[in-house]
């Protein structure tokens, strides 16, 4: 059994927003859950890594969704519901570079991940992940200042209002990891031929990687909507999933593993399903984009609106650590950028949050 963070929870009635604000949409299945102790500050002994004061990047963006960094150290950034794809430096210039044809920006779905190809140096490839008017899809791109000869290389992921998935990232392997939700339909999620609640590995062209479990684009499952991936030094992936009601997790992915959604939520000790590496209730977090940096791991949390810190020991989670409650409203994005720090995005325009002055923006986060 994998090592989790524990503390009981006594169980709660969730309020009828709070089930929107955690994208729930039908009922929970069996589990007992549990949660992290929360800590404001850094306890004593915590490792260095601490967030110092964020900087404004760059303002008045329309639900900026992922951020990926060019080799150069600019990043292209994909607005959700107007399809475009920016290009934003670290002193804050920006440029759109393209508006991505065929976006369907209903509910949740829209123009979502962006990736960077390892190999941008040769190929000059660029990839997006969007719902389309029958699907969600990927497809790649070539990008020398604008955007151009878009290729579907994953069509037929099915798209819903809500539960999308979307987040793209290059593995340590140099594959291509791809997030997807289960629509609301939590069944697709236990179905190993559909690609709906799922994080999929495939190659640059968009086949079945090698190694992958089933034969297919599938590597794990029992997921209900993945929004971020990382892997640690040593070369260890993770995903932050949201809950329905009850438990938002964070999950250390392995191959073939089925993570157990809809029949568990949270840490329910059932055989043949993975237990989360930890949970928090959705109040707390509805988490969204991940990163890894400083020996801890980030979560930008939506409807919990802060920045979760997670240090790690040998794969392990210690106590999270929230940052920046309630500072800047809600958090959709976290990536490493090329200097160290952390680059975040608000997600106050999405529909779900109280817009403040110069939102949405991108802030950059220090790391002492």
């Amino acid at each position: 059994m994998r090592q989790h963070t524990t503390i009981l929870v006594p169980a709660v009635l969730v309020p009828a927003a709070a089930l929107l604000a955690a994208c729930s949409s039908s009922p929970s299945g069996g589990g007992e859950g549990r949660t992290p102790p929360p800590a404001s500050t850094a306890p004593s002994g915590t490792r260095s890594g601490a967030p110092g004061p964020p900087r404004t990047v760059a303002d008045g963006l329309k639900v900026p969704w992922a951020v990926a960094f060019l080799p150069g150290g600019d990043a292209l950034v994909t607005e959700r519901d107007t399809g475009r794809l920016l290009r934003v430096t670290p002193s804050g210039r920006r440029t759109t570079v393209g508006t991505v044809p065929g976006v369907d920006a209903q509910g949740e779905g829209g123009l979502l991940g962006v990736a960077v190809s390892p190999s941008f140096g040769t190929d000059r490839f660029v990839y997006l992940y969007y719902t389309a008017a029958s699907d969600n899809r990927v497809v790649r791109a070539t990008y020398d200042g604008r955007l151009s000869d878009l290729k579907p290389i994953v069509t037929g992921i099915p798209k819903g209002s809500i539960h999308n998935g979307g987040r793209l990232a290059f593995g340590p392997d140099k594959m291509l990891y791809i997030s997807t939700g289960e629509t609301g339909q939590g069944g697709k999620a236990q179905d190993e031929n559909s690609l709906a609640g799922k994080i999929l590995r495939v190659t640059p062209e968009g086949a079945p990687a090698s190694g992958n479990p089933f034969g297919t684009r599938v590597w794990t499952y029992g997921h209900r909507n993945v929004q971020g991936l990382a892997w640690d030094g040593a070369g260890r992936m993770y995903a932050t999933e949201f809950g329905q009601n009850r438990f938002d997790e964070i999950n250390l992915i392995q191959k073939g593993r089925n993570y157990g959604w809809p029949v568990v939520e949270g840490v329910g000790h059932r055989k043949g399903f993975t237990d989360p590496l930890l949970t928090w209730t959705t109040d707390e977090a509805s988490p969204s984009g991940l990163a890894y940096a400083g020996g801890s791991l980030w979560a930008a949390a939506l409807r919990g609106e802060r920045l979760w810190q997670i240090p790690l020991s040998d794969g392990k989670a210690e106590r999270p650590i929230a940052r920046f409650q309630g500072r800047y409203g809600r958090l959709r994005a976290v990536v490493r950028a090329p200097d160290g720090s952390l680059w975040v995005t608000t997600s106050n325009t999405d529909g779900r949050g109280d817009p403040r002055p110069g939102d949405d923006r991108i802030l950059d986060v220090p790391l002492r």
